[in-house]
């Protein structure tokens, strides 16, 4: 027999919630990091709540966000990081704002905490900063 797949999502209720991280979250570790940050939030989200297809996109869409900032900040020439942060915030908007209100319009869900990610994105990001820091100039 063929089965088929239900691709609904289960009812939530306060004994099996799905635990997400905040808009703010996302948000705060799109503009502080990079959206790649911010849409990885996003895409544990998506595929806690049973989301694979939409999860992959978000992902393919932060890298896409992030590739764009680094090449339109690169083809200013300018010296200061403003405008890196500016596009981190714009991206980062999109993402907690359009693309989580899209798949997560309900307020009543319970909240992931920061913690873990955190340490995470500041052991991927301080060694490139240091590296950024003491690398010969040439």
């Amino acid at each position: 027999m063929i089965e088929e797949h239900d691709l609904t999502l289960p009812t939530l209720n306060q004994d099996n919630a799905v635990k997400i991280y905040s808009k703010r979250a996302i948000l705060g570790f799109s503009v502080f990091f990079s959206p790649v940050f911010g849409g990885f939030l996003l895409r544990q989200n998506l595929l806690d709540s049973n989301r694979k297809k939409e999860a992959n996109l978000i992902l393919l869409i932060s890298i896409a966000f992030t590739v764009l900032t680094i090449l339109i900040v690169n083809s200013l020439h300018t010296k200061g990081g403003s405008f890196s942060y500016l596009f981190n915030m714009v991206w980062g908007a999109i993402l907690s704002e359009y693309f989580f209100g899209k798949y997560f319009p309900d307020d009543n869900y319970e909240y992931k905490k920061i913690w873990k990610a955190l340490l995470i994105s500041i052991a991927i990001t301080a060694p490139i900063i240091l590296a950024m820091i003491f690398a010969p100039a040439g």
